[in-house]
């Protein structure tokens, strides 16, 4: 018996992880987009979709309508999912507003992933206006959380760089691999990553690959919570468009074998989405425009090496929702993303 097709509801859809959900929205068997959203002082509402992104078509020739009360009360009455490709803080301030409608809603920001209001204030620079909902939001990482993220009212997407970080090193520390050391991460991205507003440091012209967020990138505590390891991860800005790569380094325990290392990520290899690659070195080149994480890794001693790449609007972002999104609904975490590369 075919599921009943699910309205799904985006705001923020004008920017680059937005259109990007929209345009898988409008492709998947069940589920279908009832409003694409901006906000009511956004440069680009009441434009098509298709303006902004024409490689996407006819397929996203969907207005961007203001978020007005009208909105609301729309949102209201024909949305079963609401997706939020917002700030983290209009997020905080949005979900609320939405649950007590009753909707489920899939936050693709960082509003509630981390544990605490201390972590915000930290990492963040705010004071958590919705505790009671950070406490209830469950980790959209598909893979790792699939039960939890199906019962959710509210689910905090995982972000694009623990995406690729916690897939590759949660396998190790379930085996009990890892030694106590501090795991290194370093990683580098597109310049999706930082949204589509005009900022000089994203501009094509100047940028570069350059670290930025040492020490404080607020994506530290959200891999160091959702791994429970210890980590020191530095981003990159890459010039390129798309994609995430992350080298990452790793002590193992002593007499760590190779076959324990291979063993271990065999948890993962059922994972339709989710690509084990040894001691080939995963590229952005091979995941750009496409729905995995690759994983590879070469291992000398105790020394780990582990290399992951994923597309950071696919995996990264809107894959990732839609994966969540799809086990709300009861169906394969990986449908609607199938045919996304071909």
């Amino acid at each position: 018996m075919m599921s009943k097709t699910k309205e799904v509801a985006i705001v923020g859809a004008s920017g680059y992880s937005g259109a990007e959900l929209a345009s898988l929205i409008a492709k998947h068997p069940n589920f279908s987009l009832s409003g694409c959203y901006v906000s009511e002082q956004s440069l680009d509402k009441n434009k098509l979709l298709s303006q902004l992104y024409p490689e996407h078509g006819v397929l996203l020739d969907t207005p961007l309508l203001p978020l007005s009360n009208s909105a609301f009360a729309e949102i209201n009455a024909q949305a079963d999912y609401v997706c939020l490709c917002t700030d983290h803080e209009v997020s905080v301030t949005l979900a609320p507003k939405f649950l007590a409608m009753g909707k489920r809603v899939f936050d693709l920001s960082g509003g509630f992933r981390l544990a605490t209001n201390a972590d915000y204030e930290h990492y963040y620079g705010f004071s958590h206006p919705s505790l009671q909902w950070l406490e209830q939001a469950e980790y959209g990482l598909a893979e790792w959380n699939a039960k939890a993220i199906s019962q959710a009212q509210l689910v905090a997407v995982a972000g694009c760089y623990p995406t690729a970080a916690l897939n590759a090193l949660k396998p190790l520390k379930q085996a009990g691999l890892l030694s106590q050391q501090q795991i290194i991460i370093n990683a580098v991205s597109g310049v999706t990553g930082a949204g589509r507003k005009a900022n000089i440091n994203t501009h094509f012209c100047e940028v570069s690959l350059s670290p930025y967020g040492l020490f404080n990138h607020r994506h530290t505590p959200e891999i160091t919570q959702y791994l429970d390891h210890d980590v020191l991860f530095t981003p990159h800005l890459g010039n390129f468009a798309r994609g995430i790569l992350e080298t990452i380094y790793v002590q193992l325990n002593p007499e760590v074998t190779h076959q324990q290392v291979a063993q271990a990520y065999q948890v993962l290899a059922d994972e339709p989405l989710i690509r084990l690659k040894g001691d080939q070195l995963p590229s952005i080149k091979g995941v750009v425009g496409q729905p995995f994480v690759d994983i590879g890794w070469q291992q000398q001693g105790c020394q780990l090496i582990v290399v992951v790449a994923i597309d950071n609007l696919l995996k990264g972002a809107a894959g990732q929702a839609l994966q969540c999104m799809n086990l709300a609904h009861g169906l394969a975490p990986e449908l609607g993303l199938n045919g996304v590369w071909s």
